[in-house]
């Protein structure tokens, strides 16, 4: 027997495999002895080292003993082993991602036991079975309308995955079949069907769809570019921004048969507004919109990011304009009155609110800026940063050098200096002499002191919910303002674009500033 073989613990201390693990190796083949001693004992050849590692390899990759033990011994080559052992893994991992997928969608939706085993058997769904549930939902959808350019183009994107889908992917198929049971998202498509119908949409040629999606591109961009800016939806600033919508968006309804009323205006009058914001009320629906990028997400394509934000902007910018400067000379025939007030009580009214909100960004705790408001979307910090800003806005205006750097920082690292600094030059600006018979636009100066004074009660109020302080501000200057507030506001449309939601309850005990607050929409709310 050659002096070079093995013994078995040689070989443990060389691989650091155990001397068992080596023993049962042995014993399937993969290692097999050289030879014995006369006691007895296993002796292994030094290319037994090498042999072990390979194992030890393959193992680890997941491999059977029997095909490691075929590729040690030549039986097979290393080569095809792994190749089948491959596929072997492509179809685990497909596996393991649909499960993942199910798990996770049965984590974020809260499902039962019964939900998790329908998910399940819907994941594992062919082809042909997710078309038929499609199918079958625009079938119902649809009904016996006469739609028929609609409903191919619904049944024309079918959910077609890959054959190795993501996880996202499979998520996605998951949240569609869910969204397909929710009767609001077939009343959404019936009323899309019914609209097609009655104004007798036809195919639309692959030149149609290139000039929708530049016009939506357009359109979109240009009402984010808005809403970046600072403009509000439901102010006369908007009418530019609807005029170069409403132009664009006509040369192609006047191919499908659109006759617009004329005046002057390109075309686009009362009828087109009218038209357009028809349309989108129609279309509008977050749940449609999000069927297709579901669709989008299954299919691989590339999903256009949400427009529901730029959808309800334009909506109620629509209506607040419903025909070319309707909104600016409404306002300029009421901001042009020639009311009977008292100026200069409304400069003293205004100052007195700015004390009183000064108080109250002084008594906001630095651990509070990340707190939510009654202000949707704003933490504390945002609803300050709006109040200096709303100080420069109408100071600079005041001193005929309007602002444009909305978007900025306005705080800086010490927002009660920040405001107390713009607080104090809107004060100097309207005590200039003169100021408040000074003609701004249609607009005497006093009004835009009154305009400095309702936007302090308003946010005032939001900044006094949000940090548990009192809301009645100013109650004397509050009930005077409130008939200026029905007056200006009362007519604008309370849509979720706009700048106030619908008006709310309020209870007894509720101040003057809370009236104010809930005619513009925010909601009264006690501690229980």
């Amino acid at each position: 027997m050659s002096d070079d073989l093995l013994s078995i613990g040689e070989l443990a201390e060389r691989t650091g495999l155990s001397v068992k693990l080596i023993r049962h190796w042995s014993d399937i083949g993969v290692v097999p002895p050289a030879g014995r001693t006369r006691a007895g004992y296993r002796l292994y050849e030094p290319q037994a080292v090498a042999r072990l590692e390979l194992a030890r390899t393959l193992r680890d990759l997941g491999l059977t003993m029997a095909a490691i033990r075929e590729v040690v011994t030549r039986e097979r080559g290393l080569p095809e082993v792994a190749a089948v052992h491959a596929d072997a893994l492509e179809a685990q991992i497909r596996m393991l991602r649909l499960r993942q997928a199910v798990l996770r969608s049965v984590s974020r939706q809260g499902s039962t036991p019964e939900e998790l085993t329908v998910m399940t058997r819907l994941a594992r769904l062919s082809a042909a079975e997710r078309n038929t549930i499609v199918h079958d939902f625009v079938s119902d959808a649809l009904g016996d309308l006469d739609a028929s350019a609609y409903r191919d183009g619904l049944l024309a994107a079918l959910p077609d995955p890959p054959r190795d889908p993501t996880a996202e992917q499979i998520e996605a198929w998951l949240e569609l079949v869910a969204l397909i049971r929710d009767p609001a998202l077939r009343a959404a498509i019936r009323r899309t069907a019914e609209y097609a119908a009655e104004h007798a949409v036809r195919e639309h040629s692959d030149e149609d769809l290139l000039e929708a999606r530049r016009l939506t591109d357009l359109w979109v961009a240009r009402v984010n570019a808005a809403i970046a800016e600072g403009t509000a939806a439901d102010s006369p600033a908007a009418e530019p921004v609807v005029a170069e919508i409403v132009a664009a968006w006509l040369p192609a309804q006047a191919r499908a048969g659109f006759r617009s009323d004329g005046g002057g205006d390109g075309g686009g009058g009362a009828a087109a507004r009218r038209r357009l914001l028809e349309q989108l009320e129609v279309a509008a629906d977050t749940r449609l919109e999000r069927y297709w990028q579901l669709m989008c997400v299954i299919n691989g394509s590339p999903v256009r990011p949400s427009m529901v934000a730029a959808g309800e902007w334009l909506v109620t910018a629509l209506r607040a304009n419903p025909e070319p400067g309707a909104r600016a000379a409404r306002i300029s025939e009421m901001l042009g009155q020639d009311a009977d007030v008292d100026a200069a009580y409304k400069l003293e009214g205004c100052a007195r609110v700015l004390a009183e909100v000064e108080a109250l960004v002084a008594a906001v705790p630095c651990g509070r800026l990340g707190d939510p408001t009654p202000c949707a979307g704003w933490d504390v910090r945002a609803l300050l940063d709006h109040l200096v800003w709303e100080n420069l806005l109408w100071t600079g205006l005041a001193e005929g050098e309007p602002r444009s750097d909305f978007a900025a920082d306005h705080l800086g690292d010490d927002y009660v200096a920040a405001f107390r600094t713009a607080a104090r030059a809107t004060l100097a600006a309207f005590r200039r002499p003169g100021m408040l018979q000074r003609q701004y636009g249609p607009a005497p100066g006093w009004r835009l002191v009154e305009q400095v004074t309702i936007e302090m009660l308003v946010h005032g109020w939001d900044l006094a919910t949000a940090i548990g302080g009192s809301t009645d501000l100013a109650p004397e200057v509050a009930e005077a303002t409130m008939p200026v507030v029905q007056e200006i506001y009362g007519d604008l449309p309370r849509t979720p674009g706009g700048s106030f939601g619908p008006v709310r309850p309020v209870p007894d005990d509720a101040t003057a500033a809370d009236r104010l607050a809930a005619f513009l929409g925010r909601p009264i709310e006690r501690p229980a």
